[in-house]
């Protein structure tokens, strides 16, 4: 009786204050501080001098209702032990008001006084002083808040939460859900989820259940759809019902009558989780056309949220989209924040995008960033770099000098993206020494938190720049490591097999002093070539056609020199010539005794990086091992060759290359 009686008070006051109040936003005011123990959730419906629960009454129990058609599962490791306690313990509290309403400036000074906020301290300082607040603005507290304790699976200070005033407002924010503007409701909610608190706990799901109200009615508007969305993935995941009901809402209305802020908004939920799989196709189409059609007059965060949900999306179709955005991101390179411009870089990855505004303007931006980014960011940056063979010297100089002095921030997967593309570029900075010995004793020491192959690709990557980690070898030529090597996602493919070959040949040609285990014969590949992916890169086809004219008419013949020769020692030669001890060219067929063997290397674009020319490294490598087995190695680089106009040019560059020290003859 007590409880029916207590409830049908509470609506009563609810349906007076409504017929009270008139359009425009709920404000929060200032109660003043209490000597005693606050009212409880009834006392302040009630306006009882003595709290009835303390007396003997029941509490509150509230009806959950809609909820069981959505079960809220509590992760331990998203939310704090146990509700927050809002009764009876807090000294101050807060009560909605429409008397004296703050106007939009006060709001916006409170809102640029929240954000100057550096600790959360300051964020209770500031709600202490405040005699109203909108309730938009209470919630945006709390968000501070939650941003100024976020830590990686709980508040940097749970004891936050137990602060009067947070508490005070928590109770309010409980009491007055049905009374909160849409705004108000779903900030709060979305501060509530972000602050840990207990999804069971009244006021969670007082605020669940007047949204999904307010769902039901149609009231919220996209962003706020969007905000509900985060909070129902934050609690539930992609498989919550109620993530089925929105993004029904949001498809009744059309993409291209939404905002800037509001595409953005659809394209951020649908990325986390809520657009997977073929449901919204439809929607993105629309969406991406909208987006392409005002692709000029994006923002920072919104190109890099839709270049991002364009990846994770998997949107192959949506290339016309990301090409725009590409184009239009060089402009905000230093206004990208670090994460923006991680999942620019990241999207630019996947779909193999390019642009050379946006390059330079990269160039610029990062040596000035590199000890100050975040490792993540710098790491990207190295990857797009490297995947995209763009070897810029001040960003790998400013890369390697601040590896040096910040590689402790480092996890093993950016050390090992971080340092690859310096190998695979063939680049040395000039804190190589310095660099690379910081490199061995990071692997020496923290080796086995390496996956295999992250420790096999670094590894790698240090001897295609003639670094040679010795003690480390005998590690990845263990069984042990290539028994991890196997079991770690699909298996040992032909890429593994064929880095592990090269490590074995390099130990053998260059480190004489290793006296480690070698490879297993039952690991190694008898070529390191293939159509698909290589160590080596393929021949330039119409270059090597210009050549092999050029070597037809100084040799006298196709006889006499041989092309795409598969070596004993792993390696392809582009073209192989054979003279014996006279000085004379052998037919190519010659299988006796030869004096000296030649291999011509027809390097053409792709076996150099881009904006400074430097030989790859994987080219490098080949070639020097070449020597070392007995070949004589001559380079014939394409900018040299496509240089030469006339035959008779051709021809005798050719000569000089392949016989520097005799006269050529004429046939």
């Amino acid at each position: 009786m007590v409880l029916k009686l207590v409830q049908k008070i509470q609506n009563l006051a609810l349906t007076g204050q409504r017929l009270r109040t008139f359009p425009g936003a709920l404000h929060l005011s200032r109660l003043s501080t209490l000597s005693r123990k606050p009212a409880c959730p009834v006392c302040l419906w009630t306006g009882s001098r003595q709290c009835t629960v303390s007396q003997g009454g029941r509490q509150l129990q509230y009806d959950y209702g809609r909820m069981g058609l959505s079960t809220i599962g509590r992760d331990p490791l998203l939310f704090s032990p146990g509700s927050v306690s809002l009764h009876g313990d807090a000294t101050s509290t807060f009560q909605l008001t429409l008397l004296y309403p703050p106007d939009a400036s006060g709001d916006q000074a409170f809102a640029d006084n929240l954000t100057s906020c550096r600790t959360s301290r300051h964020v209770l300082k500031l709600l202490q002083a405040a005699e109203t607040m909108s309730d938009t603005m209470a919630a945006a507290a709390l968000l501070r808040v939650a941003d100024l304790e976020e830590g990686e699976d709980e508040l940097k200070d749970p004891k936050i939460l137990n602060e009067d005033v947070i508490k005070a407002l928590f109770l309010q924010l409980e009491h007055d859900s049905t009374r909160l503007t849409d705004w108000g409701l779903v900030s709060a909610l979305l501060a509530c989820t972000r602050l840990h608190l207990d999804p069971w706990s009244t006021l969670m799901v007082r605020l669940i259940s007047e949204s999904q109200e307010r769902l039901d009615r149609g009231c919220l508007t996209i962003t706020q759809l969007c905000t509900l969305a985060e909070v129902l993935l934050a609690l539930e995941g992609p498989s919550c019902v109620i993530l089925d009901q929105i993004m029904d809402a949001v498809k009744e209305q059309e993409p291209k009558d939404w905002s800037i802020q509001e595409l953005t908004r659809v394209y951020d939920m649908l990325q986390a989780g809520v657009g997977k799989g073929v449901h919204y196709q439809d929607l993105l189409k629309s969406m991406n056309s909208h987006a392409i059609s005002i692709a000029s007059r994006l923002d920072p965060t919104s190109i890099s949220t839709i270049l991002n949900a364009l990846m994770v999306l998997k949107m192959t179709k949506a290339v016309p989209l990301a090409i725009s955005l590409c184009e239009q991101s060089a402009q905000y390179v230093p206004h990208f924040t670090d994460e923006q411009l991680t999942q620019v870089l990241g999207a630019f990855i996947h779909f193999g995008l390019s642009d050379p505004n946006f390059v330079e303007a990269v160039e610029r931006h990062i040596p000035s960033v590199a000890f100050t980014a975040h490792p993540e960011t710098i790491t990207k940056v190295m990857q797009y770099f490297g995947r995209r063979n763009l070897l810029s010297l001040p960003i790998f100089d400013a890369v390697a000098e601040s590896f040096v002095y910040r590689s402790h921030l480092y996890n093993t997967s950016q050390i090992t993206r971080q340092i690859m593309p310096f190998g695979k570029l063939g680049y040395l900075p000039p804190n190589a020494g310095a660099l690379f010995h910081n490199v061995e004793a990071i692997v020496r020491s923290r080796f086995s938190q390496f996956l295999p192959r992250s420790a096999l690709n670094l590894l790698h990557s240090c001897t295609l720049v003639e670094r040679f980690p010795v003690t480390l070898f005998a590690k990845v030529f263990d069984r042990s490591f290539l028994q991890q090597l196997q079991a770690q996602g699909t298996g040992v493919d032909w890429n593994v097999l064929a880095q592990l070959t090269q490590l074995d040949l390099t130990v053998k040609l260059e480190c004489p002093h290793y006296e480690g285990p070698s490879l297993q014969r039952s690991y190694k590949v008898k070529s390191i070539f293939t159509s698909a992916r290589s160590l080596e890169t393929p021949l330039d086809g119409l270059l090597y056609t210009s050549v092999d004219t050029g070597l037809v008419e100084l040799l006298g013949g196709q006889t006499y020199f041989s092309s795409r020769v598969t070596t004993p020692y792993l390696y392809t030669l582009d073209v192989e010539i054979k003279i014996d001890k006279g000085g004379y060219v052998l037919p190519a067929h010659h299988s006796g005794e030869v004096y000296r063997r030649v291999a011509l290397c027809i390097d053409g674009p792709k076996r150099f990086s881009s904006i400074t020319r430097q030989l790859l490294g994987k080219e490098t490598i080949k070639q020097r091992h070449l020597w070392l087995l007995g070949y004589d190695v001559v380079q014939i680089p394409f900018y040299e060759f496509k240089d030469l106009k006339s035959q008779a040019e051709k021809i005798e560059y050719l000569h000089k290359k392949i016989f520097p020290h005799s006269c050529r003859l004429s046939w």
